[in-house]
C-alpha cells in the first residue's frame, strides 16, 4: 500500500498560503463593492430617468394648460408673470416670459451689446465696444442672395471672432434670435440678469424692480435705468417654464419657446419652435 506523506507544511510555506488568502479575500471585496456602487448608481439613474419622463409629462401638461387660457384669452402679455397649475396632484409654477425681455441679438444697437458684453461678460470697455460693433458688423454682413446675414439661433452668437464658448455660456440665457424687437428691451419682460444689464451693474436697483413686477405692481419705477435702451410693446412669441418638483428633491424645469399664432397650419392656435428639459441641482447624481 502506498504511504501518503501528511507532513503538514513549514512556517514559510503557511505565511505564503495566509497572504495569498489575503490576497483573494481583498480582491473579492473590491469586485463586491464596486458592483454594489454599480448597481446603487444605475438604480439612481434609472430613478432618475423614470422621474424625468414623468416631469417632462407633467410641466409639457402644465404648460398646455397656460397656453389654452392664453390662447382664449387672446390678449398679449406684455411682462413677465408666473401661473400657479394644480394638475394631478401636483402644484407647479409656470413662468410666462415674452421674448422681447431679452436681448435681440439680430437688431440690438451697438451700445445695448456693449452693456450686455460689459456686465454680464465680464469684458472691460475697451474690449466690449469693438465686440460688439463686430456683432453688428456679422449680422449685416450680405449673403450670396444679397440679404442681411442675420443670426439664425443664439448659438451663432460663437461664429463672431472673439466670441469664444466661455463669454456665450456667460450670454446664452440673456439674448435671442426668435424676434424682431426694433432693438430695445422690455424690462417688464426682461429676467432679473437682463435688468441688471439695464441698470448699468446696479444689482440692487435691478432686485428693486423685479420685486415691485413680481407684486403685481401697475406702475413700477424705471427711472433708474438706462432710457436709451428699454421699450415696450408686445410680442407673440413667448419662452414658458414650468418647475416641476419630483419626491427625491429639487426639481425639472421643463421649457417651451411659443409663437402664438392662430393662423398656425396644424390648426392650433401656438406652434412650438424649441423645448427643453433640465435638471436642477438637488436631482444630479453626487459623485
Amino acid at each position: 500500500m502506498r504511504q501518503v506523506n501528511c507532513t503538514p507544511p513549514k512556517a514559510g510555506q503557511q505565511g505564503v498560503v495566509l497572504i495569498a488568502v489575503l490576497w483573494i479575500v481583498m480582491a473579492l471585496s473590491i469586485i463586491v463593492t464596486g458592483l454594489s456602487r454599480s448597481v446603487r448608481d444605475e438604480a439612481k439613474m434609472l430613478s432618475m430617468a423614470r422621474q424625468g419622463a414623468q416631469a417632462s409629462a407633467l410641466g409639457d401638461a402644465a404648460i398646455q394648460l397656460v397656453l389654452q387660457q392664453m390662447a382664449v384669452d387672446a390678449k398679449p402679455v406684455d411682462r413677465m408673470t408666473t401661473v400657479q397649475v394644480p394638475y394631478q396632484g401636483r402644484q407647479m409654477d409656470v413662468q410666462v416670459m415674452p421674448l422681447n425681455g431679452l436681448v435681440d441679438l439680430n437688431s440690438a444697437k451697438t451700445p445695448l451689446l456693449a452693456r450686455l458684453l460689459t456686465v454680464a461678460g465680464g469684458l472691460p470697455e475697451s474690449a466690449a465696444e469693438p465686440l460688439a460693433q463686430a456683432i453688428v458688423d456679422y449680422r449685416e454682413r450680405r449673403t450670396a442672395q444679397g440679404a442681411p446675414r442675420r443670426f439664425e439661433a443664439s448659438e451663432d452668437l460663437m461664429r463672431v471672432p472673439g466670441v469664444n464658448y466661455d463669454l456665450y455660456a456667460r450670454l446664452s440665457g440673456l439674448v435671442t434670435a426668435d424676434i424682431r424687437s426694433g432693438g430695445a428691451v422690455n424690462p417688464l419682460a426682461a429676467p432679473s440678469a437682463v435688468l441688471q444689464v439695464l441698470a448699468g451693474g446696479n444689482a440692487q436697483l435691478a432686485q428693486q424692480i423685479d420685486s415691485q413686477r413680481q407684486s403685481g405692481q401697475a406702475g413700477v419705477d424705471m427711472t433708474g435705468l438706462d432710457a436709451t435702451l428699454i421699450g415696450s410693446g408686445t410680442v407673440r412669441r413667448y419662452r414658458l417654464q414650468a418647475r416641476v418638483p419630483v419626491p427625491d428633491g429639487g426639481s425639472f424645469l421643463v421649457t417651451r419657446y411659443v409663437d402664438i399664432n392662430p393662423r398656425s397650419r396644424d390648426g392650433l392656435p401656438w406652434t412650438t419652435f424649441h423645448m427643453q428639459r433640465e435638471v436642477e441641482p438637488a436631482l444630479r447624481p453626487s459623485p
